[in-house]
């Protein structure tokens, strides 16, 4: 059996009255007390927070957890249910003569907005092979569509899209 001390310090009052306004913020009339009893303590954080998984882990690829896509020469819906996504990949093509476009577009049903374009305007017809990444998140609220498109045959979007939290912020774990 411990024994129990009471701590008379307006410094240790204070920060408690200002952390913990609830035992006992509101005036006088309570005391700090120590023991030497061997009391453990437990961090239920996390649980708590509704994620188990240290952060780098939960936003892991598995094979369930993701969508892949490729488009070419079309658009194609990536994501239509509400929550975040992690959307990445990246535009793989050859650049020639001519114009040439990709982009990923949001849409409520009523009005779209291009969140990413990548546009080429070439003069020669020397083609170029290129490789640009592309790795963000987006949000859909409910009625959004997240879409990506490419105007040309020669131009691909190659990638995958993998929910991370749902529309109220909860982690989705892999």
């Amino acid at each position: 059996m411990g024994q129990e001390f009471f701590i008379n310090s307006e410094e240790l009052e204070s920060k408690v009255r200002q952390l913990l306004p609830s035992q006992g913020g509101a005036g006088a009339g309570f005391d700090l007390s120590a023991s030497t009893q061997i009391i453990p303590v437990i961090d239920l954080t996390e649980s708590a927070e509704g994620s188990n998984l240290r952060s780098d882990l939960q936003s892991a690829l598995s094979q369930s957890s993701i969508t892949a896509f490729a488009i070419s020469n079309t658009t194609t819906t990536i994501a239509n249910n509400t929550g975040f996504f992690r959307i990445f990949g990246s535009l793989n093509g050859v650049a020639g003569a001519g114009a040439r476009a990709a982009s990923f577009d949001v849409t409520d049903g009523a009005t779209s907005k291009r969140l990413v374009q990548y546009a080429y305007q070439a003069n020669g017809t020397s083609p170029t092979n290129m490789i640009i990444p592309f790795d963000f998140i987006i949000f859909n609220k409910a009625g959004d569509t997240f879409s990506g498109s490419t105007s040309d045959t020669a131009l691909t979007l190659v990638g995958c899209s993998r929910q991370v939290a749902d529309i109220d912020g909860n982690l989705v774990n892999p």
